[in-house]
């Protein structure tokens, strides 16, 4: 008989909200018998995830930046360990956002409450310390990059391998023409996909520097045109302010992330996750990325790789040009784009594409992550009743 099971999904961010909306609609797929509850974002809560708090509006990135909402988060948790208290879930997962899932962690642990890492904290990238932290108080991570298995089995985390799930969430390429059919763009013009990322900040921070770069640009290629993907209404907000400052007005496509990079002949695509699905789609890409000097600054005393963009890090190599500050400006990165345009360099970023691929493992990760998920909550449901 299927019993009933109650897991608590927790991610704060709009990639842990797609990964996490991913993971609830396969784990209602293969239990039915699951209520679902926790935090994220409207596309968890349309995956069937009953919401207690969405906070992908105020989430931010860097050490001192994050300080202007610490109050909330921490209130938040505190409301938290409140609730794992009083409805004891079979299971709780933790859906990157470190900042607070680390802390949340803590709390689980010491409440006895088994904690699954989905997404887990990079400590690939901030060292061994991360590791450890993440293996003392997590019954099982699941990791989706080869080398974040190995660091986790290092450190004695109950680790397993699933492979990347944006192998099962990112599309086949759909032709140009299509594409730019589905996005209502006519003409076989040159296209260029802007990517700023999904939090304020990094809106603010690169969408001049990459909508000046597209101009410089426009001197090399002329007739390329800019499209700039928003992750979500919030940001679509932010992106129309800031390019209506802008001589020409650059087109604005919300949601449509895959056909936006189907469509484009290049991009220029903030360090995150977006890097890796222009990676899976095939289009040459300039990765940049700009922090506060102060964070940069700790951030470069405690990062422990070489690469920040993700599929430079798989590859374990520069697939893709990577600016980063001062570099990050808008002659450097025309310039860079300019050199993709070339053949020669194009081919060369598509065959690092395809060790990139191979590395992610197989298709299917999702369902592997929730089998996972549903053999936690199983066992400690059955741990309770006996």
């Amino acid at each position: 008989m299927m019993h009933d099971l109650k897991v608590m999904l927790v991610a704060g961010e709009a990639s842990g909200d797609l990964h996490g909306s991913y993971l609830a609609q396969e784990i209602l797929r293969q239990w039915p018998n699951t209520r679902l509850f926790g935090m994220g974002g409207n596309l968890m809560k349309d995956a069937g995830v009953r919401l207690l708090f969405n906070p992908t509006s105020i989430s931010s990135i860097g050490f001192l930046e994050a300080l202007r909402s610490a109050q909330v988060l921490r209130r938040v948790l505190l409301r938290f360990g409140e609730i794992v208290e009083r409805q004891q879930p079979d299971a709780v997962v933790l859906i990157d956002f470190p900042g607070f899932n680390m802390r949340f962690a803590e709390i689980l642990k010491r409440k006895g409450i088994a904690c699954v890492y989905y997404l887990s904290p990079s400590a690939w990238a901030w060292g061994r310390s991360r590791a450890d932290k993440v293996a003392e108080t997590a019954t099982k991570v699941v990791a989706v990059f080869p080398f974040e298995y190995d660091v986790y089995k290092e450190a004695g985390a109950d680790v397993e391998f699933v492979g990347h799930p944006l192998l099962d969430i990112v599309p086949e390429k759909m032709p140009s023409a299509k594409a730019r059919a589905v996005l209502g763009i006519s003409g076989d013009h040159p296209l260029i996909g802007l990517l700023p990322g999904s939090r304020r900040q990094e809106i603010r921070g690169l969408l001049p520097i990459m909508l000046r770069a597209v101009e410089i640009l426009q001197e090399k290629i002329p007739g390329i045109e800019p499209i700039v993907s928003a992750a979500h209404v919030t940001a679509q907000e932010d992106i129309q302010q800031i390019s209506s400052d802008c001589s020409k007005h650059p087109r604005i496509i919300q949601g449509q992330t895959h056909t936006v990079l189907s469509a484009v002949d290049l991009a220029i695509v903030a360090s995150g996750t977006a890097t890796l699905e222009a990676a899976l789609l095939g289009v040459p890409q300039v990765v940049v990325y700009r922090l506060a000097s102060s964070t940069y600054f700790i951030a470069k005393l405690l990062v422990r790789i070489p690469y920040v963009a993700l599929p430079n890090i798989v590859a374990g190599r520069e697939v893709v040009p990577e600016l980063l500050q001062n570099e990050a400006s808008p002659g450097n990165i025309a310039a860079h784009l300019g050199k993709l345009w070339q053949e020669e360099e194009r081919c060369a970023v598509q065959a690092g594409y395809e060790e990139v691929r191979r590395l992610l493992g197989e298709k299917g990760a999702i369902s592997r992550a929730a089998g996972i998920v549903l053999d936690v909550a199983r066992r400690e449901a059955d741990d309770q009743k006996a």
